[in-house]
């Protein structure tokens, strides 16, 4: 029987697309069918991984070298597709790294991001084949590294993975894609909004799983949850926390109302 850490780690430093796409797929598949064996071996310690396994493009550049297009374009909407396909694509590793560095969890904590990482794989085969439709493939443009540095800083603790990752890069994920998809309505581009629409759906879920394990976390430590999530994002998050966020899809995620309320007041008041 498989080893599930092993598993994981070989799958998170795969850089071929194709075998990454197909290696999620198969570890959840057998996660499910219980194929795969927790053994934390001795000489299988947890290592940093500072480059996971990815393609060789696209080139990675500062944040603010990233241009942004407007929708109404051709142009636009192949940068956007792009961005977004990146960010899937980091994501599919996030959740294999989620699995193989913390080994100390229940059995559910790794079925949850096993399944978060066949579904990132499932948008990230969206994108990909709608990209296509615009002359464009994974790789052709320019791309930044935000995601994966997050995962580096919160490396070291599954609670602040929990809180700064899918409680805060993959929310904000939540409350700009309505946005996103009014703007692709007004220019008649129903294919990607269809596409957006699913994944809207599922990073709901995904956000909602981080914030389950984050309070599993603070429960097993005997923190409050609220007041440990805002102290993170005082300590961590090196620009104003953003909103306006999407209540609804934030409340399905696993944010309470009093904490939406405490974060518009710290978005407000952010010093």
């Amino acid at each position: 029987m498989q080893n599930l850490y092993r598993a994981a780690h070989a799958c998170l430093m795969q850089a071929d697309i194709e075998q990454k796409l197909v290696g999620a797929q198969q570890l959840y598949t057998a996660w499910q069918q219980g194929d795969l064996l927790r053994d934390n071996e001795s000489n299988f310690p947890v290592q940093p991984i500072l480059i996971p396994g990815r393609p060789a493009k696209p080139e990675l550049v500062h944040p603010k070298h990233v241009k942004q297009r407007k929708l109404s374009t051709p142009e636009g909407r192949r940068a956007l597709l792009h961005a977004v396909a990146h960010i899937e694509f980091n994501a599919i590793n996030l959740a294999l790294d989620a699995v193989y560095r913390f080994r100390e969890l229940p059995d559910a904590y790794y079925g949850d991001w096993l399944q978060v990482a066949a579904e990132e794989a499932y948008h990230f085969s969206l994108l990909r084949a709608r990209m296509q439709d615009f002359s464009c493939a994974y790789g052709d443009l320019p791309a930044h590294n935000g995601l994966w540095e997050q995962a580096c800083k919160t490396d070291h603790d599954v609670l602040v993975r929990m809180a700064l990752v899918p409680r805060v890069l993959e929310a904000r994920g939540l409350d700009v894609t309505p946005g996103m998809m009014q703007r692709l309505r007004e220019v008649d581009d129903a294919e990607t909004v269809e596409i957006l629409t699913i994944i809207l759906r599922d990073e709901i879920g995904h956000v909602r799983i981080g914030s389950h394990w984050f309070h599993y976390c603070c429960a097993q430590r005997g923190l409050e949850p609220d007041a440990t999530f805002r102290q993170l994002l005082r300590e961590a998050l090196p620009v104003p926390l953003r909103g306006p966020f999407y209540t609804e899809a934030r409340l399905q995620a696993g944010f309470s109302a009093e904490e939406l309320e405490q974060l518009v007041d710290m978005e407000k008041n952010w010093v």
